[in-house]
């Protein structure tokens, strides 16, 4: 049985080995899957309670002499509390994502990936115009096709939510804590840039959306640092008691990673708990009472 395991592990090791040597979906060097805040107005604060949003993807890219295929999940718990941080609404997140790949057509493999923890404050500029700032980390994964080195995560947003626009700009940077894996897998720092503009019309939303993302330079010799950059559309609407966003995007560009990677999405956005609102309160109002026998008298309400 020992044998057998050890085996299967090996087989793990040299197939993601061999998705280290070529270009693939899901080994884009960011922790951070790229694009996966397109949709959302990261700078703008959010009602005070407890979100849940559920983000699967998934994405073909255009590689030889197969593509290579992927399946990514996050489920993202965000508590936006009633503290309030140098002026901005103090928020904590954290993030759970299981993703599945299929290197050129071959078995798919499937596991936990790396969580992320992290905390937030977002400011109002104006009735219309926020700003953010993110700082966690994404914690080491034991799962093979993962990237395994913890690592710093910072985002700064940027979001105009005026006439029913959404108009952000989520700008990550990641620090990796490791420069090689237990698999001898060189990781580099990254920076992604995600984009939204969608205009809410009713319980509908339409719009543009694009994510970049890159490999930041390093000294390794060699080193071949990935990229890319794509473009697409979403469509949303808001039910009662959740939204769902849909987005469809395709790279128009891309730097080592073998070919254009077209990705489906699908998110839905569901309130979890709000604080209940105290009943309006009726103020102290003084009435006067007359009777025959006593005379004008006060009583407090």
């Amino acid at each position: 049985m020992k044998s057998g395991q050890n085996a299967r592990r090996a087989a793990l090791a040299t197939t993601f080995a061999c998705l280290a040597a070529m270009p693939g979906t899901a080994l884009a060097r960011s922790a951070a899957l790229p694009g996966i805040t397109i949709g959302l107005p990261t700078g703008w604060q959010v009602p005070e309670g407890v979100q849940m949003a559920i983000t699967t993807s998934f994405a073909e890219r255009s590689t030889r002499p197969r593509d290579n295929q992927g399946n990514n999940n996050l489920v993202v718990f965000l508590w936006a509390t009633p503290w309030k941080v140098l002026g901005g609404q103090l928020r904590f997140l954290q993030s759970f994502p299981f993703n599945a790949q299929s290197p050129q057509g071959g078995p798919w493999q499937a596991g936990l990936f790396q969580p992320l923890t992290t905390a937030q404050i977002a400011w109002k500029i104006n009735d219309n115009l926020g700003v953010s700032y993110f700082l966690g980390g994404f914690w080491p994964s034991d799962t093979l096709l993962a990237l395994r080195s913890a690592s710093i995560a910072q985002r700064f947003a940027i979001s105009y939510v005026g006439d029913g626009w959404n108009v952000t700009a989520n700008l990550h940077y990641g620090t990796m804590l490791a420069e090689n894996s237990p698999t001898n897998v060189h990781y580099s720092d990254y920076m992604n840039l995600d984009l939204t503009a969608t205009k809410r019309i009713g319980k509908w939303a339409v719009g543009a959306v694009a994510f970049g993302s890159t490999d930041l330079p390093t000294n390794r010799p060699g080193y071949r640092p990935v990229g890319q950059f794509a473009m697409g559309g979403l469509v949303s609407y808001a039910f009662d008691t959740f939204t769902v966003q849909t987005m469809l995007t395709r790279d128009i560009a891309q730097r080592n990673l073998g070919g254009e990677e077209t990705r489906a999405w699908m998110r839905f956005l569901v309130p979890l708990w709000r604080p209940e609102k105290k009943p309006d309160q009726v103020p102290n109002r003084v009435t006067v009472r007359r009777n025959s026998a006593a005379g004008p008298g006060v009583a407090r309400e």
